[in-house]
């Protein structure tokens, strides 16, 4: 019996290596949390992305607002993404209200954290002012809202604030 059951141990190990031997956890968990001040008009668009150090564009995190038609509005993300090969289907959803919070958890490679990148969210209101570049937030552990930091925006965003 105890010979069966190393053959079989033994041959799951051969059949899934990965399984076996799974390095840890390369991304951090991140809650993303955007508010936004009470304002007249339509639901906002929001893109939440990194840049690297040098402010080039990184990835999208968050796009809130799903018609396509209006992305080009949130101008800085737009013309970063451009250069992104991956489709944002996944990572959208609907236009925030004013004054209504915006709540999500990202993964983000922990090679990217305290490393120079950058959180960036634009946003954009219909028949309202574009704010490319709103918020910038170093994505550092010190950053972190668990040491109690917000940023506020210049816009429509009260406060930005992250946790890992």
């Amino acid at each position: 019996m105890n010979k069966i059951v190393a053959t079989l141990g033994l041959a799951a190990t051969l059949a899934f290596p990965a399984l076996a031997f799974a390095p840890a956890a390369e991304a951090r968990s991140v809650t993303l949390t955007t508010q936004l001040r009470p304002y007249g008009g339509n639901g906002a668009y929001l893109a939440i992305y990194l840049v690297d150090a040098q402010g080039r564009f990184h990835s999208t995190l968050r796009v809130a607002g799903g018609k396509a038609k209006y992305h080009t509005h949130l101008r800085d993300w737009a013309r970063g993404r451009a250069t992104e090969t991956a489709r944002i289907d996944g990572i959208t959803g609907a236009s925030v209200g004013s004054g209504q919070t915006l709540r999500v958890t990202v993964d983000i490679a922990d090679a990217l954290i305290d490393a120079g990148y950058q959180i960036k969210v634009d946003t954009a209101v219909e028949d309202g002012r574009d704010n490319p570049g709103e918020i910038t937030a170093p994505l550092t552990s010190a950053a972190s809202a668990a040491s109690g930091r917000a940023v506020s925006g210049r816009g429509y965003v009260a406060s930005f604030k992250f946790d890992m």
